[in-house]
C-alpha cells in the first residue's frame, strides 16, 4: 500500500518475495555444505531438524520423514557432516533453513565429491557407454583374477569356479587391493594378463569394506585400464550396495566376488541338466523323424507296388486263375449237362430200342428178298419167303396164303 508516496510491504510479502529468491536460484537449489551437527530433535510427525555450523555461523536444517530411509549416514549431535539439499524460507517463522536430503561423514563425503566428479568425467568421455559393453564368453576357457592372494575374496572365487565349471584354467594376477600402492598394482595385474596370457574374460575383485577401503577402484588410473582391456571385464568389488567406478567401467559389473566367478562360468550342473533335455529332445525329434519318414516309405512302397511289373503280373496270374477256374467251372457244368442229356437220349434209345420190343414179345418181319422190314399185310404176297426176328435170334418162314386173308380181313 501507499502512503503519502511511501509504498509499504507486509511481512509475509517480503517473506514471500525472499522465499521467491532464494527459490528461484539455481546454486541454492543445489548445495554441499558441511559443518557440525548440533541441536538434533525429532518431532512427533517423524520429521528430524538440527543446527549445521561451523566457528562463524550457524543454519537451520530439517530432514523430512520420507527422506530418512534413504539416507546413507544418520546424522548425530557433535559430528562433522557433509549435506546435500536446498535452501529455502521457512516463511512463518521468517528463518531460512537446508531441506536436506542426503547426508555424509565429512571425510567420506570428501571422497564421495571426488567419486562424483570423476564419475561425471568418464561417463562424459562415454567409459561407461552401454554399446561399447562386450558380452562375456559362453563357456571360457582360461580366466584372469585380478585380486589380492590373501584375502577372502580369492577364496570363494577359487571355490566357487572349480564347483561351477573345473574346466577353466585361472590365471591369478595378484595385487594390492587397498591403499596408495594399490592402484598401479591393479593396472600392471590387468596390462599383464591382457599381454602375457590368452585369457577369454578377466574378474576384478575384492571383498567389502569402507569407502576408503574400497577407493583404488575408484582411481582414474584403473578405471582406464579396464576400459583399455582386450577381453571383457567383469567387476566383483565389495558388497551389494558399493558402487565404484570400476563397476561403471566394466562389462559386467557383480554384486560381489562370489557373484563374480558365477557370473564368468556356466554351472556344469545345469549344463547336465540342458544336455539331459537336450538329449530327451533330440531323441523326441529323431522318432517323430523316423515316424514321419517311415510313414513316407510305406507310401512310396505302396505306389512302387501298384507301379511294380510285378504287382501287374501277380494281378494278371490271379486273373487268369480266376478265368482257368471259371472255364473249369463251366465247362465242369456244360459236361453235366450234355452228361444229363446222354442220359435221357440213352433212355430214350433204350425206349425206343426195337430189342426192347421184341423182349415184350414181337418181331421184326422183313422180307427176305430186299431185306425190308413188313409194316402192313400188303407188303407181302402169299409164298413169300420172310425173315422172322424176335428177341434171342432170327428164323425164317414163308407168307401163307389164308394167313394173309385173314389178316386182310
Amino acid at each position: 500500500m501507499r502512503q503519502q508516496g511511501v509504498l509499504i510491504y507486509s511481512v509475509s510479502q517480503i517473506t514471500a518475495y525472499i522465499k521467491h529468491l532464494f527459490d528461484m536460484d539455481p546454486t541454492l537449489q543445489d548445495l554441499w555444505v558441511e559443518g557440525e551437527v548440533s541441536n538434533l530433535s525429532r518431532s512427533s510427525a517423524g520429521h528430524v531438524y538440527f543446527t549445521l555450523k561451523d566457528a562463524r555461523a550457524e543454519m537451520r536444517c530439517a530432514v523430512w520423514r520420507s527422506q530418512l530411509t534413504s539416507l546413507e549416514h544418520a546424522p548425530a549431535n557433535g559430528e562433522a557432516v557433509l549435506v546435500h539439499g536446498r535452501a529455502s524460507v521457512y516463511e512463518a517463522r521468517g528463518n531460512y533453513q537446508l531441506y536436506v536430503d542426503q547426508v555424509l561423514p565429512l571425510g567420506t563425503g570428501v571422497l564421495f565429491l571426488q567419486f562424483q566428479a570423476l564419475k561425471d568425467k568418464l561417463q562424459q568421455e562415454g567409459l561407461f557407454a552401454p554399446e561399447r559393453k562386450r558380452p562375456l564368453p559362453a563357456f571360457p576357457r582360461r580366466l584372469g583374477v585380478v585380486t589380492s592372494p590373501r584375502g577372502a575374496a580369492i577364496r570363494d572365487i577359487l571355490h566357487i569356479l572349480k564347483r561351477r565349471y573345473p574346466l577353466a584354467e585361472v590365471i591369478v594376477a595378484p595385487t594390492l587391493v587397498q591403499g596408495e600402492d594399490a592402484p598401479p598394482q591393479i593396472v600392471a595385474a590387468i596390462q599383464a594378463l591382457n599381454t602375457h596370457t590368452d585369457v577369454d574374460v578377466m574378474i576384478v575383485a575384492r571383498g567389502g569394506g569402507s569407502l576408503e577401503e574400497l577407493w583404488a577402484f575408484n582411481d582414474e588410473r584403473v578405471a582406464r585400464a579396464i576400459f583399455a582391456s582386450r577381453v571383457p571385464v567383469i567387476s566383483g568389488v565389495g558388497h551389494e550396495t558399493d558402487y565404484t567406478i570400476a563397476d561403471f567401467v566394466a562389462d559386467v559389473r557383480a554384486p560381489t566376488p562370489s557373484a563374480a566367478a558365477e557370473i564368468a562360468v556356466p554351472d556344469q550342473e545345469a549344463l547336465r541338466a540342458q544336455i539331459a533335455q537336450w538329449r530327451a529332445g533330440l531323441y523326441q525329434a529323431m522318432q517323430r523323424y523316423i515316424a514321419e519318414k517311415r510313414g513316407q516309405m510305406t507310401h512310396v512302397m505302396a505306389l512302387l507296388n501298384r507301379a511294380s511289373p510285378r504287382a501287374l503280373l501277380d494281378r494278371r496270374r490271379q486273373d487268369l486263375d480266376r478265368h482257368r477256374q471259371t472255364i473249369l467251372t463251366r465247362q465242369a457244368h456244360r459236361l453235366e449237362l450234355l452228361r444229363g442229356r446222354l442220359v435221357n437220349l440213352t433212355l430214350r434209345l433204350q425206349t425206343l430200342n426195337p430189342q426192347s420190343t421184341l423182349k415184350r414179345g414181337y418181331a421184326i418181319v422183313s422180307r427176305r428178298d430186299d431185306g425190308r422190314v413188313v409194316t402192313r399185310v400188303a407188303q407181302v404176297a402169299s409164298g413169300d419167303a420172310i425173315d422172322i426176328r424176335v428177341s434171342d435170334g432170327q428164323f425164317t418162314g414163308s407168307v401163307d396164303g389164308e394167313e394173309e386173308t385173314r389178316a386182310r380181313n
